[in-house]
Order: C-alpha cells, then sequence, then structure tokens
C-alpha cells in the first residue's frame, strides 16, 4: 500500500531516510509524490498512466521546489495526462528538437561551404562569435521576432558580444567606446533571414522570424580618390620594395575588382590577345563567372607577373609559404605602408574601387556598363554612383540653357553722314 500523506515542507524535511528510495505520495493531486534517497535528497516525482504504459517523471528537487510549485506543475501535468498527452514524451522531444548550435552547425555545412571563402569566414565569425554567444543553447523554434530585433540592435549599437567579466587587473590601453554599426547590422539581418529560411525548410520551425526584420540607414562610405592623389599612389607603388603587393593594389586600381578576385587571379584567367579578364565563379562574390575586358596596361601588368614568378606557378600573385600552392593572403601591413608613404590616410583598398567607378562615370559611362564592369547582380548597387553623374549632366543642361538663350542683335552704327550741297545733289542727279 502506498504512503499518502498531505504534503507539507515540514513533513518532507522531517521524512526519515531508508535503506533504498522510497516515495510519499500526495493526497491532494493525483501522481504527485516526495521520493526521499538514501543520500539523504529529496525530489517530487508525478506518477501517470499513458497509452497503458506506467510512466514516472521527476519535477524537480526539494527545496529548490516547494510544495506549492511542484503541486501546481502537478495539476498542469495532470491536465495534460486526461488530454491524452505524455508529458515524459513531449519533454523527451524537446530534449531531442534541435538548438540554435544545431542550426549554425548545419547552416555552415550545408550552405555556407559553396559561398566565397571570405564570405563564408565573415558569416561565420558573426554567428559563432556575435549571435550564438547570446542565444547559446535556445531551442530554434522558440526564438521570436523581438528576440531578432533585440540581437540586430545590438549589433547596430556596436556592443554585440556578451559582456565578459571585470578583469583583476586593469587594461594599460582603455577600450575604445562603441561605435554605431548599422551597416554590420543589416548584414547579420540578411543573414539570419536566410538561416531562418533554411530552417523552416528543414522542418526546425514553421516560420521565419526574421523575414521582416528593420533595416537601419547606411551611411554610404564615399570616398574617392582625386586625380593628385591617385598621381601620389602611382608614384608610391612605384617605389614600392614589394613589387609583388604593389602590383596587387595596380590591379584593383586598373580594373575595380575586389581585392580578393585580384588575388586569386591566375594566369589562365587571362586572355591577352583578346583582352579579357574571365574570372572564374569561385573567385567572384555571385558565385557566377564574371568577364571583364582588360587594358593595355593590365595586360602589360599580367606579362609582367608572368615573367616575375617562378616556373610553373599558375598564381598572378603566389604566397610565400613553402611547399604550399596558394595565393598571397594578406596585404595589410604593406597598405598601411604605402597609405603613410602617398599620405591617404583612412583610404580603404576597396575604395579604389569607387574610385574606378567613378573615373568611369566622368568619361561618361552609363550606369549599365559600369554595373557590368563591377560585376553587380543588382542594379541598386551601381545606383550609389549615380549622383557622380550630375556634372556632366549638368553641363549637358547647361548647353541646352544657353543654345535657347536670348541673344541681343548688334546694331552696327553708320557713319557720320556727309553734308550735301546744292552741287553735289545736281552732280549726283546728272551722273
Amino acid at each position: 500500500m502506498r504512503n499518502r500523506e498531505r504534503l507539507t515542507e515540514k513533513l518532507i524535511r522531517a521524512a526519515q531516510t531508508r535503506a533504498r528510495p522510497w516515495q510519499l505520495f500526495d493526497t491532494e493531486v493525483l501522481g504527485l509524490s516526495i521520493c526521499i534517497y538514501p543520500s539523504g535528497w529529496r525530489s517530487f516525482m508525478f506518477d501517470y498512466r499513458a497509452a497503458g504504459r506506467q510512466r514516472r517523471m521527476t519535477i524537480g528537487r526539494w527545496p529548490e521546489w516547494n510544495v506549492t510549485a511542484a503541486r501546481d506543475r502537478a495539476k498542469a501535468l495532470r491536465r495534460d495526462v486526461d488530454g491524452g498527452l505524455d508529458p515524459l514524451s513531449l519533454r523527451e522531444e524537446v530534449r531531442e528538437a534541435p538548438r540554435f548550435p544545431d542550426l549554425v552547425n548545419r547552416y555552415l555545412r550545408e550552405h555556407a561551404a559553396h559561398l566565397a571563402p571570405r564570405n563564408a569566414a565573415d558569416q561565420e565569425s558573426m554567428l559563432k562569435k556575435l549571435i550564438e554567444p547570446h542565444w547559446k543553447h535556445r531551442l530554434v523554434a522558440e526564438i521570436e521576432p523581438a528576440d531578432v530585433a533585440r540581437m540586430l540592435n545590438l549589433i547596430a549599437d556596436g556592443r554585440s558580444r556578451p559582456a565578459k567579466k571585470k578583469p583583476k587587473t586593469k587594461r594599460k590601453v582603455p577600450l575604445k567606446p562603441a561605435r554605431p554599426t548599422p551597416v554590420r547590422a543589416n548584414r547579420a539581418g540578411e543573414m539570419l533571414r536566410k538561416v531562418f529560411n533554411l530552417a523552416v525548410q528543414w522542418r526546425m520551425r514553421p516560420d521565419n522570424p526574421a523575414i521582416s526584420f528593420r533595416r537601419r540607414i547606411e551611411a554610404e562610405r564615399e570616398r574617392f580618390l582625386s586625380m593628385e592623389e591617385i598621381a601620389r599612389l602611382s608614384e608610391a607603388l612605384g617605389g614600392a620594395e614589394d613589387q609583388r603587393a604593389a602590383g596587387i593594389i595596380r590591379m584593383c586600381m586598373l580594373t575595380g575588382a575586389r581585392l580578393g578576385e585580384v588575388r586569386t587571379a591566375r594566369f589562365e584567367h587571362f586572355d591577352l590577345e583578346r583582352g579579357a579578364w574571365v574570372k572564374p565563379a569561385a573567385n567572384t562574390k555571385q558565385r557566377r563567372t564574371h568577364r571583364v575586358p582588360i587594358s593595355a596596361d593590365t595586360a602589360a601588368l599580367v606579362r609582367t607577373r608572368l615573367s616575375a614568378v617562378p616556373v610553373g606557378c599558375n598564381w598572378l600573385f603566389p604566397g610565400d609559404a613553402a611547399g604550399k600552392d596558394q595565393p598571397v593572403l594578406e596585404i595589410r601591413r604593406f597598405w598601411r605602408e604605402i597609405q603613410d608613404q602617398a599620405g591617404l590616410p583612412g583610404v580603404r583598398v576597396h575604395d579604389l574601387r569607387h574610385t574606378f567607378a567613378s573615373l568611369l562615370v566622368s568619361g561618361g559611362a552609363s550606369l549599365e556598363m559600369i554595373g557590368k564592369l563591377l560585376g553587380h547582380s543588382q542594379s541598386s548597387t551601381t545606383m550609389r554612383y549615380a549622383h557622380l553623374m550630375d556634372s556632366p549632366l549638368r553641363a549637358g543642361v547647361d548647353a541646352v540653357a544657353d543654345l535657347m538663350r536670348v541673344r541681343p542683335r548688334l546694331v552696327h552704327l553708320a557713319p557720320p553722314a556727309e553734308e550735301i550741297t546744292p552741287a553735289r545733289a545736281a552732280s549726283a542727279r546728272s551722273g
């Protein structure tokens, strides 16, 4: 016969331990009991039957769970059982349900692995270092749009990483204050939208909590080198000791290509007879083949590199690692030196791409042509250069206005009339 008493805190505290675990059942809620272990531990249990099977699940340990809380929980479980549910099976399903780290790992394995290496690395860093530490082991199905909004707010404010415990020793150099990063927040939002779209496709959840995230206003960086700055840059590159890195910068300027596209360029990608550079899909941001014409100076640079690299090397700019067939990986240190020599503080290598586009605009190229040369997949990306066309357009408008402008008529003054005498008039008539 089962031990039955109305459970109270006093009763549980006074319950004696035995050689084997034993249960004291509550008289108010059917199935609720306190289990007393030989070690002295006490835990609330709930016994029930489901599908003809006797089941037992742990509610919680006493005294972390008091009698009132345990009884309320047992009542809720009893309602589930009476409704035909199996609480223990539901708990097991929740335990086995995918959590956010599981989603991240699958996303990186099945989707990000097919992206460009740098793009994949950026997404992995953002997911692993910025987002996952906040959501940790949360169930994928529990993440709500409000959670996504809070996360993107943190990223936009520049305070995206969880706060760490204060170190025992003070930093010699204090940390810089957080800077707003709306662009990064928008990129994170786009990435999370893709991640949760795949989660829906993989049946991890029924909907996408990031489908309508709020985009931040981005202050577009518009840094274009002037003709004087281009001249200083060219002079610094010409006198650089590392002509391999100088060639990378020079090709970025001559072609408007991305740094990664130039670093991973191979001689087989260039058709010097037709003056074309065929970028393979694996090297481009959009993951599709991109064919662009090249200038005579670019072709000359390729020929120079062909004579500079070892025989049999296919990389235009090979790396330094011995025994490894790979391109040069990093030129940040070189670029900082060139910045100092040319007097270009704050200029990024990517700004050379913007400068290339601005020179095309000044040369009369259309936005469609610029988009094709730069490899833009969307016309909206090229529209950032539309305002640069205002100057030539304004010149054309002014030219039309000048033609239409009413000009004053020039009146030529006649010379002073000579005095006409009767004699001269008579001679004029006779003549």
